[in-house]
């Protein structure tokens, strides 16, 4: 068992601005693969450009948008883990906690959390590939990219591909919630997505406690407090202690 300091619980009880920073790997543990895990079976023999740029769907948009649909289809299969449950539990407790994830699924808001802050968008929601329109979500089987009944152009999956910005509403929430936190806590994250894994970094520089739940190190061990472990056990154990 991961040993939690009993000045980290203290710092918690008392902080009123909190900020849940996760990754794949808090979804992993519900049993999701990460995005590049996903390329099994009939996408084992493709590369991330090949299904996930705007210069793939541009090629081939029926294509990325069948890939799209099975990863949807096997989001829609997990359910939310001891991790995103104690993250809900805790949100409830001090409302102005904030939860920024670069996570596209769902997981977070089905275990309970209000408004997490999507930086990478998310794998459900739709736009049009041309002009930006939103998009309603679409039946997981349905095989081709429907039409933008704004412009004509294709619908795509409102997800930030390589070589896209961040969304900038987003991006700025996350950036000032990182500089008002007392506390950042970053789980499940390789800390090595940029310009995403700023946000504990903008933290520690405005004086935050950084800490960290990874079972493996990363480049934030050397400003964090690091708690070694699986996600769905630290958290609830560290957060059952307030």
């Amino acid at each position: 068992m991961t040993e939690i300091p009993a000045a980290l619980v203290e710092a918690l009880r008392a902080a009123k601005r909190v900020l849940f920073f996760t990754g794949a790997g808090v979804s992993a543990e519900s049993g999701l693969p990460t995005f590049r895990d996903a390329q099994t079976g009939l996408w084992a023999n493709y590369k991330p450009q090949d299904l996930a740029t705007p210069e793939a769907f541009a090629r081939d948009p029926e294509m990325v948008w069948r890939w799209y649909q099975w990863r949807r289809r096997v989001h829609a299969d997990v359910a939310p883990n001891p991790a995103h449950h104690a993250i809900a539990a805790f949100e409830a407790r001090l409302p102005e906690t904030v939860l920024v994830t670069q996570n596209v699924d769902r997981l977070h808001e089905l275990a309970g959390s209000p408004a997490p802050i999507h930086l990478h968008g998310s794998v459900f929601r739709n736009k049009c590939a041309s002009c930006g329109a939103a998009m309603p979500e679409v039946p997981n089987d349905l095989e081709t990219p429907p039409r933008c009944a704004v412009c004509g152009g294709l619908c795509r999956p409102d997800i930030v591909w390589f070589g896209e910005g961040l969304p900038q509403e987003e991006w700025k929430a996350a950036l000032a919630a990182a500089e008002q936190a007392e506390i950042v806590i970053s789980i499940g994250t390789s800390a090595t997505v940029h310009p995403a894994a700023r946000i504990p970094l903008v933290a520690r520089e405005a004086g935050a406690l950084v800490v960290q739940i990874n079972p493996e190190p990363t480049p934030l061990d050397r400003i964090a407090l690091n708690l070694r472990g699986p996600a769905g056990v630290v958290l609830p154990e560290l957060l059952s202690r307030l």
